[in-house]
């Protein structure tokens, strides 16, 4: 059986968070986050969805498509049960890193190809 998973949040690694906020906000109406800020701005979409931008220094532009420097992303997924879905995830093939930054509010988990993504209390 499934995991019950809702795609809450797409946070994308960029050099200028609110200037690739301003333009995906031309692009698609999203809603500016309130504290959205120089390192980290976000959008809201009106079905919840929360389009996210961080700032990472030296930030290397994805190459595309020959991916010489990979597409940097991380999804987030609401659970209502962080142990729960930890422990199914892992079953699936999940790996889970040793740094772990706020593990009673959410889990950084990579897929089996090694991207980070979190579940996070619903």
């Amino acid at each position: 059986m499934p995991l019950q998973m809702k795609l809450r949040a797409i946070t994308l690694d960029c050099p200028d968070p609110p200037a690739l906020a301003a333009f995906y906000q031309q692009a698609t109406g999203y809603q500016p986050h309130p504290e959205s800020d120089a390192d980290f701005a976000g959008l809201t979409c009106e079905d919840g969805l929360f389009l996210g931008f961080q700032r990472v220094a030296d930030h290397r532009a994805p190459s595309w498509p020959d991916q010489t420097v990979p597409q940097q992303f991380h999804l987030d997924f609401a659970v209502d049960d962080l142990d729960e879905a930890e422990a199914r995830l892992l079953e699936l093939g999940a790996g889970k890193p040793d740094h772990q930054p706020n593990e009673s509010r959410w889990r950084v988990l990579t897929d089996p190809a090694g991207h980070p993504f979190c579940v996070i209390r619903g």
